[in-house]
């Protein structure tokens, strides 16, 4: 279903240097779902950051097996990395990941603060900051998952300019999350899984001729 065209406007400024990027976040049933979705996006994607409610301990074996699956480089974030296109970074089971301005682009940040929303990594505190600073130039899907995780930051997305996905409830394993945030207004697409990944890479594509990249 869609909710809102892709052709609004856009709010805000994009600061000098600054990309489009893609942030995602996810709880139950997220594992699948981000694996499916990733699996059929092609290399030349922008940098994109995910936030999947994970033990510690578990991540980087998840960001491996990805990365054998995927055409994209998948891999664990580290702090202060700079975040690159065609690259997917996992935040790691014990941190919120975050992420901050370059000179040409971003970098991940990694937060060993207080849980938000019962979690860490939070897709709240992930979210939170692509709105910061990337705003109109950011793209976010919000899956399937318990709770409101991420939603409230979804809406802070929206009102920032980014453009935003969220899992519609037949294919969600749990529609806690993506529910939250439609029910905020904060969702530009509902859509089923299997189209999430065609979504995406038309958002991106048009994003990146609102940005001349």
């Amino acid at each position: 279903m869609s909710v809102c065209g892709t052709n609004g406007p856009v709010h805000g400024p994009v600061l000098p240097g600054h990309r489009v990027l893609v942030a995602i976040g996810a709880s139950t049933g997220g594992t699948e779902a981000i694996r499916d979705v990733l699996r059929g996006l092609p290399p030349n994607l922008p940098p994109i950051v995910i936030t999947q409610h994970m033990p510690p301990g578990f991540t980087r074996s998840f960001a491996e097996r990805l990365d054998r699956h995927c055409a994209l480089r998948v891999k664990e974030a580290e702090h202060d990395e700079r975040l690159l296109p065609g690259h997917v970074y996992i935040a790691p089971g014990h941190a919120h990941l975050l992420v901050r301005p370059a000179l040409q682009g971003y970098t991940a940040a990694l937060s060993e603060g207080e849980p938000v929303n019962r979690h860490r990594p939070s897709v709240e505190v992930l979210f939170l900051s692509a709105a910061r600073v990337a705003g109109p130039a950011a793209i976010a899907v919000l899956m399937t998952g318990m709770g409101k995780d991420g939603a409230r930051a979804m809406l802070a997305l929206r009102r920032a300019g980014a453009y935003n996905i969220v899992q519609d409830e037949s294919t969600s394993v749990v529609f806690g999350m993506p529910r939250e945030a439609i029910a905020l207004g904060a969702a530009h697409e509902v859509v089923p899984l299997p189209q999430i990944g065609a979504r995406l890479a038309a958002a991106v594509a048009e994003r990146r001729r609102m940005f001349g990249e």
